[in-house]
């Protein structure tokens, strides 16, 4: 009798749980859920918006902000994230050549015109002998920034070296000596723009808008639409082909993010492929 009782209980036992799991597994199968590291602004802002668009393809989006440019990719090779939208092209590319990271990318969402600015100088025809030029430590800005200054006249790089392979030993024409700073932090540099006086600042646009600066108005020499550095969508490189996180891409290319961009930051952030 014993044994029977015993068999009847973990009869019983084992039907519960079966419909436990089989209520839990319908439910993952109708949603699904991705987690995405991004900067706050403007990518973050951007993924809010994309919310109620994944939700009713059935994706609960989770996103999870970074102050640094560091810290995301750290987190996506790592597996706590499984995308993250917030570096350019070359950037990601020189992460996976520095840390062996297998980080890929689906597809370029927008562009975020790199600009150079000063608090006190109001014209490239005032910069004065010798001024100093504080940029990022981020090696893949500097072939950027130093584009924007062969562009503006102010310095001149060897013909023989690519614009996007420029380094600051490019450089053979200087005629202002000016003096190159690559030491900083980029999300320091809006505070840096604010305390050093007759100063040129590169500020990458996302730390420029949190700060307050407008980029269409507040630059002495900004990048135009054409600019390479797209910031994209990175994954995992086993997940390119990911569908929910395709279709994260899909919504970001969709019109109402795009318009959403070019409403909400006015020309400082730029969409690119998607709908027209």
């Amino acid at each position: 009798m014993k044994k029977i009782l015993a068999f009847v209980s973990i009869s019983l036992v084992l039907v519960i749980a079966a419909c436990g799991g089989s209520d839990e597994s319908k439910g993952d199968d109708e949603n699904t859920t991705i987690k995405v590291g991004a900067t706050s602004v403007p990518h973050a802002e951007i993924l809010e918006e994309a919310k109620p668009l994944l939700k009713e393809k059935g994706i609960t989006l989770e996103i999870e902000e970074y102050q640094d440019y560091v810290l995301p990719n750290d987190a996506l090779a790592d597996g706590d994230l499984d995308a993250n939208y917030f570096q350019t092209t070359p950037y990601l590319e020189q992460t996976v050549k520095d840390t062996g990271y297998d980080l890929d990318y689906i597809d370029g969402i927008h562009i975020e015109p790199m600009g150079i600015y000063s608090k006190d100088i109001t014209s490239l025809d005032n910069v004065k002998d010798g001024t100093e030029v504080i940029l990022s430590n981020s090696v893949s800005d500097h072939p950027r920034v130093l584009a924007l200054f062969e562009k503006a006249g102010l310095i001149k790089l060897d013909d023989s070296v690519k614009t996007n392979k420029a380094t600051f030993d490019d450089i053979v024409e200087n005629p202002k000596n000016l003096t190159f700073s690559p030491d900083y932090e980029a999300a320091i540099l809006p505070e840096l723009y604010n305390s050093e006086e007759n100063t040129l600042v590169a500020i990458n646009t996302n730390y420029a808008i949190q700060a307050g600066l407008d980029p269409m108005d507040d630059t002495l020499i900004l990048e135009d639409e054409k600019s390479p550095y797209v910031n994209v969508v990175a994954v995992q490189a086993k997940d390119k082909d990911n569908e929910a996180l395709n279709t994260l891409v899909d919504v970001l290319h969709s019109k109402e993010i795009q318009d959403f961009m070019l409403d909400k930051y006015d020309g400082a952030v730029v969409p690119v492929g998607g709908e027209k």
